[in-house]
């Protein structure tokens, strides 16, 4: 016959003095004693909690980990705490019929961010200038500067006295395009330029009579015969062009800036 021992063992934790109770039943069979241990949860069992002491001397879970720790050290202390607070208070009181400042301050900055935008957008709009939509139909006044300049890295020939010969030819065309190229790239002449024309070379190295041809609209031509096509403006530009061009002695167009003369024909 079989006899059922019933034990009940009082345990204590090392660490904390915790009393620990486990049912242990043993069944002798034959005088064998050997024992059937079981051991059972209790409500208290579960409550438990184990404690270790850290090395600064502060008490944590057995299981507490190195990074929760670390959080630890990292939350707020109580002054920062509270100034975060006050911040938060702050930014929830109502400015204007339930508006919060949070949300005033949101709108300020989406407000600067399209007025940004839109600076931007105005800024590199493509911007019609009056002066630039003219009716060329409309320039029927004309206007003629006549002069001459000298030529030092030409001979003169006796051929330069036709100017239907080939050498004749060669310089008109060449100079009459390097006037018409100087008077088109100006800003404040190229729509009123019509034409430049070299009629005659002369003895003296080689000096070479010009004459320009503008034309202007009849209802403007006192103001620019005044300011714009006047005969300083038109001489400047032409001089200073000069001025601008390498003074190169094996060059045949270089032009003497000093030899340039001009009037107004009328």
């Amino acid at each position: 016959m079989d006899t059922v021992i019933q034990l009940e063992t009082f345990r204590t934790n090392g660490n904390d003095g915790t009393t620990h109770l486990s049912n242990e039943q043993a069944t002798a069979d034959n005088g064998d004693g050997v024992a059937n241990r079981t051991t059972e949860a209790t409500e208290r069992d579960m409550l438990v909690t184990e404690w270790n002491t850290g090395r600064n001397g502060e008490t944590m879970p057995l299981n507490y980990s190195g990074e929760n720790h670390r959080n630890l050290q990292n939350t707020l202390s109580p002054r920062e705490t509270s100034c975060v607070c006050k911040i938060m208070k702050e930014l929830n009181k109502d400015v204007f019929r339930g508006l919060k400042l949070w949300m005033v301050i949101i709108l300020i900055f989406f407000l600067i961010i399209g007025v940004i935008i839109i600076s931007l957008f105005v800024c590199s709009a493509i911007h019609d200038d009056v002066d630039e939509n003219f009716d060329p139909s409309l320039f029927k006044i004309p206007l003629y500067f006549n002069g001459s300049f000298r030529l030092p890295n030409q001979v003169f020939t006796e051929e330069l006295l036709t100017l239907s010969s080939n050498e004749s030819q060669v310089l008109n065309v060449g100079f009459q395009e390097k006037l018409a190229d100087l008077y088109r790239s100006s800003p404040a002449l190229e729509r009123y330029f019509s034409r430049a024309e070299i009629y005659a070379f002369r003895n003296g190295s080689v000096i070479a009579d010009y004459q320009l041809t503008f034309f202007m609209p009849e209802e403007q031509q006192d103001q620019l015969r005044n300011f714009t096509l006047s005969r300083e403006m038109v001489y400047n530009v032409f001089r200073q062009f000069l001025y601008d061009q390498e003074p190169d002695e094996s060059e045949p167009m270089y032009i003497d800036p000093v030899s340039l003369s001009m009037f107004l024909r009328h």
